[in-house]
């Protein structure tokens, strides 16, 4: 089975398409749990929105990117606006990439 550290290093290929930042450093990642008996990964995520146009891929690529790695049978994921999502949340790369877009920390 994989860490939580391979796997927000595999997360990083997901992009918001809007921003152009991955999601693990816009901090939309918040929280990982992993079940080595059963093969299990349980993401909880959100989305800079929830009326953010592209979710569902977003979505699709944490399944697709988590489900490619050595080990996962199944893929659990949580989309959860509590808390919402504020820059703030952000990795400090992400909060460096957001103040190059103009977006206020």
């Amino acid at each position: 089975m994989p860490t939580q550290e391979q796997i927000l290093e595999v997360l990083k290929d997901c992009y918001d398409p809007e921003i152009g930042i991955n999601i693990v450093d816009l901090g939309l990642i918040y929280g990982i749990e992993i079940d080595p008996e059963a093969g299990k990964v349980k993401t909880v995520m959100t989305l800079t929105t929830p009326f953010c146009p592209l979710g569902e891929e977003l979505m699709d690529c944490v399944r697709t990117r988590i489900g490619s790695l050595e080990g996962v049978k199944e893929v659990e994921l949580e989309l959860t606006f509590d808390p919402p999502w504020e820059p703030s949340k952000a990795t400090e790369d992400g909060k460096t990439l957001l103040r190059i877009l103009g977006v206020p920390i």
